[in-house]
């Protein structure tokens, strides 16, 4: 590249992994790097001249932002990322897009009606029948997960019907929304994550689960190992990416005996697994992309949500 690029990274530690890689990626390609926590922001939404303000300062016009938003703040992270839309600067992952992955329901409808392969889910918060809801995605054993939870947190495999009532009337004590899909025992306790940036699949992972675990990820002690993907892995990884809107994602997929079917869509997927099991510089295609695409007034690569 001739023209540098100011490239912002929203992380709220510059220190994590991914933060760091991305800092090495941009800066060893000849651009500059800036990482902003986005609960230190703040701003001006007049329509006019909107701005963002961070240690007591306008924020300098950048070329791109990569947001690396955790769960925890989706809320105030998507606003500030929709500020930096509206003051015309590209965001790798738009604020709608983020939003959209991170409601779990809504992304699997979105999935479903596209004709994305998907566990057979249902859908509850006090339902009349208990029973009912568990034999829709087949019985037990079955996987009943809070709608809120993240890296396997509020996920619970009942091995029976009775198990299950159990936990839906815990959950419903909780006023949680949760979800039940099936138990996909083919797959062997393993997922596979995809990272897609752009059109591409660009590596790919298998994560198993320790002995006694039902959940693979890594937080929870799972393994990773680099894995060979098929085309109608890699053709469903993309098609989901596309679907949220997203331009770099986590794609994780299960294999079962009715073919691949989507479990979740990462909108700020790790860098530090995916790296380490293929090998690969994840971080560098990422800066590619904001190379190809990013540049100020430039919004939209996916398409309106």
């Amino acid at each position: 590249m001739s023209d540098a690029l100011n490239i912002v990274i929203l992380s709220r530690n510059r220190k994590l992994y991914s933060t760091r890689r991305l800092v090495e990626a941009i800066e060893s390609r000849g651009h500059v790097a800036r990482v902003i926590d986005p609960l230190r922001c703040y701003m001006n939404i007049t329509s006019h001249r909107p701005e963002i303000h961070y240690n007591g300062m306008a924020i300098e016009p950048a070329d791109a932002v990569i947001p690396r938003i955790g769960a925890s703040i989706t809320f105030y992270g998507t606003a500030v990322v929709r500020q930096f839309e509206m003051m015309g600067t590209f965001c790798v992952n738009e604020s709608v897009a983020i939003s959209r992955a991170r409601d779990k329901l809504r992304s699997l409808q979105l999935l479903s009606r596209k004709g994305i392969g998907l566990p057979v889910t249902g859908f509850g918060y006090s339902p009349d029948d208990n029973l009912d809801l568990i034999n829709m995605v087949g019985g037990a054993p079955l996987v009943i997960k809070l709608l809120e939870g993240t890296q396997g947190k509020g996920v619970v495999l009942a091995e029976t019907n009775k198990a299950a009532e159990s936990v839906i009337d815990a959950f419903r004590g909780l006023r949680a929304y949760f979800l039940t899909q099936e138990f996909i025992s083919e797959a062997g306790g393993s997922d596979i994550r995809c990272f897609v940036v752009g059109d591409k699949v660009v590596g790919s992972m298998m994560r198993q689960a320790k002995d006694g675990e039902f959940r693979s990820n890594v937080h929870r002690g799972g393994s990773v190992r680099p894995i060979r993907i098929t085309p109608e892995e890699r053709s469903t990884a993309v098609r989901a990416a596309k679907i949220m809107g997203l331009n770099v994602s986590g794609v994780d997929i299960m294999r079962s005996n009715h073919g691949p079917v989507v479990l979740e869509v990462n909108s700020s997927p790790g860098l530090e697994g995916i790296e380490t099991a293929t090998g690969k510089d994840i971080a560098g295609h990422i800066v590619q992309f904001v190379e190809k695409h990013g540049r100020r007034g430039a919004t939209r690569t996916r398409g309106k949500g």
